[in-house]
């Protein structure tokens, strides 16, 4: 058997493996995973590159995601002439292993790559740049994808006009269903994908859109300014790429048209972008609350242990305040030990209490769905909803702490703190993440440390207040 053979029945081998890992290789990363390091630790690195050959590019990208660091930089390497030949699993992969991958090309590799992705995809990979990086490539660039680029860097970081994709289809108002379908056929160099056909004036402004659906389902004859969509939702360059999410869950939309500051048409904003978007915020506001940043699975022990430092110290100083009020009534809890029991089911309550209300508010300020004229019932809202169930668990916790320790008075000093823990949490859960928004300042990202501050210290103060007031 001649090499060529021997190598296509490899290639035909690898590929009856990946399926025998899943009918996809998506659908069981593990073992494709477990293939790959066992052909890595047996140097079969042909055998690596034709299998991942076969993989699409979301797969490829998820299973470098995967491996251990060792192994994802010498995958990466063996790759390195089918990354630079088809480019697309780069807009797949996540900031950290995409900077590994990109440090091995070539300013104009890079640039010869990024022409054959869609406009919005190679900008993309274009922002995360280093910026002496993102100069030579811009350089090595075609000169419109260059014009392109530099018009988006222009505009403000995660607007419209950095999301939008350059390739679109616009067609003049006065031409026909037959004409458009004729230069469906014979026009160079339109879009991969899209799903409406724009409508303009002379003016370049879009009048409308037309679904290819309806295209299709006309005659010929049949005018385009007869079939637009006039309740067009066009996008500013400049506009806020949550608003543009919104925008499009609002109207069930799955294309909307950019316009510049005159309104002529730039570019196209699809829903897959959107779908990014959506995923990128809902991250970001998690990794937020969490005072942790994107990327920290990849990252070194010391450069991840110095970013959460300072998140830490912040929750430590909110912990020694909460502390100090406890110290006020070391007294209090020397003499009555139950006190020291109970404390913490207060707090813990209040805790999760304001930590509902914060998340309802929080979502509603992101999505828009609070302003200044319902805010005011959100607030009310929240603090009668923290009412009742502080006077239901107040009977709950009331009657466990009579049964364990005997004493009803404790009982009554447990239950009137719950009410005014939950009331507060409510209250606080609501009104902080409003205030830190008219501050123009993340809820998402400070609301959470105020918060667990103001119920410890609520929680403690009342529980301990009424068990000096009440029982000493």
């Amino acid at each position: 058997m001649d090499q060529g053979s021997e190598s296509e029945s490899r290639d035909g081998r690898l590929r009856a493996e990946t399926r025998a890992a899943g009918d996809l290789p998506f659908d069981n990363p593990e073992a494709l995973q477990e293939r790959i390091e066992t052909l890595l630790t047996e140097n079969a690195e042909e055998d690596v590159v034709a299998l991942l050959a076969t993989l699409h590019s979301a797969d490829l990208a998820n299973l470098l995601a995967r491996l251990e660091p060792e192994d994802r930089q010498r995958t990466i390497g063996l790759l390195e002439p089918h990354l630079q030949s088809d480019p697309e699993v780069l807009t797949y992969l996540n900031e950290e292993v995409r900077e590994e991958v990109l440090a091995l090309f070539h300013p104009t590799q890079l640039a010869r790559a990024l022409t054959e992705l869609d406009s919005d995809d190679a900008f993309d990979l274009i922002e995360d740049l280093e910026e002496d990086t993102r100069t030579r490539v811009l350089a090595a660039l075609p000169t419109l994808e260059r014009r392109w680029a530099e018009e988006a860097l222009a505009l403000p970081e995660y607007s419209a006009g950095r999301l939008m994709q350059r390739e679109f289809l616009a067609v003049p108002m006065f031409w026909t269903v037959g004409k458009t379908i004729d230069y469906l056929r014979v026009a160079e160099n339109l879009p991969d994908e899209f799903y409406d056909i724009f409508v303009i004036d002379p003016m370049y402004r879009p009048q409308g859109d037309i679904r290819i659906s309806q295209i299709l389902r006309s005659k010929r004859s049949v005018r385009l300014a007869d079939l637009i969509i006039e309740d067009l939702h066009t996008v500013p360059a400049a506009m806020d790429q949550e608003d543009v999410a919104r925008l499009f869950r609002q109207y069930g939309l799955t294309s909307a048209p950019v316009v510049d500051d005159v309104g002529r048409l730039i570019g196209v904003i699809t829903v897959d972008d959107v779908v990014n978007v959506i995923n990128e915020e809902a991250e970001d506001d998690i990794l937020k609350l969490g005072g942790v940043q994107e990327g920290d699975l990849y990252r070194d022990v010391l450069e991840t242990t110095r970013a959460r430092f300072s998140w830490l110290g912040v929750n430590l100083l909110t912990a020694i305040l909460a502390s100090a009020v406890i110290a006020i009534f070391e007294g209090t809890i020397e003499q009555l030990v139950a006190l020291a029991v109970l404390m913490p089911i207060v707090a813990s309550m209040g805790g999760n209490a304001g930590t509902q209300a914060l998340t309802v508010a929080v979502r509603a300020i992101a999505t828009k769905e609070i302003n200044d004229r319902n805010a005011r019932r959100v607030v009310w809202k929240e603090m009668l909803v923290g009412g009742l169930n502080g006077l239901l668990f107040a009977a709950i916790t009331g009657g466990v702490a009579v049964a364990w320790f005997g004493n009803p008075f404790l009982g009554i000093v447990i239950g009137l703190a719950m009410v005014v823990t939950l009331i507060v949490a409510g209250l606080s859960g609501s009104v902080i993440p409003l205030a830190l928004e008219k501050l123009k300042i993340d809820p998402a990202v400070a609301s959470g440390v105020f918060l667990t501050t103001v119920t410890d210290v609520v929680g403690f103060f009342a529980f301990l207040g009424l068990a000096a007031w009440i029982l000493l």
